[in-house]
């Protein structure tokens, strides 16, 4: 019984992974054919930095945020005194002089998401319409701004999310993690797109209209939600406006990875999408489709390794430009499993641990105190 049980389980993902991988195709066409945003639309913008930690390449990230191509940009961090983060944009700040940087001291939050404090400090400093809100674990090139901002050149645009092409620290973990990013979750992504728009932000990198921000109340309306980007996409249409997925793909290093890390994210979207979340399963059908391939479905199975490696293709090498994908694509069938197990440790409890303290998610995504 068992085992007919577990054998129908595997043909039912099996066969929803060959339609996902099928949309997703459909999808990465429909980006590919999309026409881009005018290149010579450059307002003035204020780039937010919220900095927490000493995380590996820190500094080198930071520091390309001071030679970005563009004509006018206002350079803000934020961080809390007394950490080392906070030394590290001093220093930078010393050493490449920039007309309009600073860095704010912030004090203990009053909310749960001190990301947002730190957000909500820096927008009171903000002179320009658009901010441009990015983590400290970015690494900008030259005419990325120029990129990130092309979308406001629409005026219902209230939040633009950037692609991000993960780039992994030492261990095993991170570059799994890193391959996982970049060749499944980008696929669910693009495909939640197209079926029913874009209805909610991912970070690490987006943009944000002033005018939209105050309609909501601010960065502060978010500030008991651990998902603030995804929530700052969600309510856009509510308030009159859209969120839009950039065309601009950013760099993210992802330092080094943690199962609790994984799980934390995995609980916040199973809160936040909690039917997209029970979804997700047939984004990652491949460990499934294996365990068939000495039954009477091994077609099947075939069909689903090769629509995972041509999806990997078109997702991870074609829109994102990842180099890892094309070096360590057989490493992929290991990090989907590692992927399937983590969301199978999403799919139950609430308890999530961040920034050193214990949290419950609440059903609408907001932190309570554990």
């Amino acid at each position: 019984m068992w085992a007919n049980s577990a054998y129908a389980v595997c043909l039912a993902v099996a066969a929803g992974g060959v339609v996902f991988y099928v949309l997703v195709l459909l999808a990465a066409r429909r980006r590919r054919i999309e026409a881009p945003c005018p290149p010579d639309f450059t307002p003035p913008v204020t780039i937010l930095k919220p900095l927490a930690g000493l995380e590996s390449g820190l500094e080198e990230n930071l520091r390309t945020f001071f030679a970005l191509d563009y004509p006018q940009y206002q350079l803000l961090f934020a961080a809390r005194e007394g950490d080392a983060a906070a030394e590290v944009a001093r220093r930078l700040l010393a050493a490449h002089p920039h007309p309009d940087a600073e860095l704010i001291t912030v004090s203990e939050p009053p909310y749960p998401n001190a990301k947002v404090w730190s957000l909500e400090q820096m927008a009171r400093r903000a002179r320009h319409p658009i901010l441009v809100v990015s983590d400290s674990d970015i690494r900008a090139t030259p005419d990325c701004l120029r990129g990130i901002v092309a979308e406001f050149a629409d005026p219902r645009v209230g939040v633009a999310t950037c692609p991000y092409r993960a780039a992994p620290g030492p261990g095993l973990g991170s570059l799994l993690e890193a391959l996982t990013l970049n060749t499944e979750f980008w696929c669910g992504v693009l495909v939640a797109r197209m079926l029913e728009g874009m209805k909610f932000a991912v970070g690490p990198t987006m943009a944000v209209r002033r005018e939209y921000l105050d309609k909501i109340g601010g960065f502060a309306s978010t500030g008991e939600y651990l998902a603030e980007d995804f929530v700052l996409g969600q309510w856009a249409e509510r308030h009159g406006y859209r969120a839009a997925l950039s065309a601009q793909v950013v760099e993210h290093h992802i330092g080094r990875s943690s199962l609790g890390h994984r799980i934390r994210w995995a609980r916040s979207t199973r809160r936040s999408r909690p039917w997209g979340y029970l979804g997700q399963v047939f984004t990652c059908p491949l460990p499934f489709a294996l365990a068939l391939l000495a039954t009477p479905a091994a077609a099947l199975a075939g069909a689903v390794v090769a629509g995972r490696a041509v999806v990997a293709a078109a997702v991870g090498i074609g829109l994102l430009r990842d180099p890892l994908t094309r070096r360590y694509w057989w490493l992929i069938p290991l990090a989907d499993l590692a992927s399937l197990l983590v969301w199978l440790l999403g799919l139950f409890g609430s308890k999530v641990e961040w920034r050193g303290r214990q949290y419950r998610l609440a059903r609408d995504g907001k932190l309570l105190h554990w």
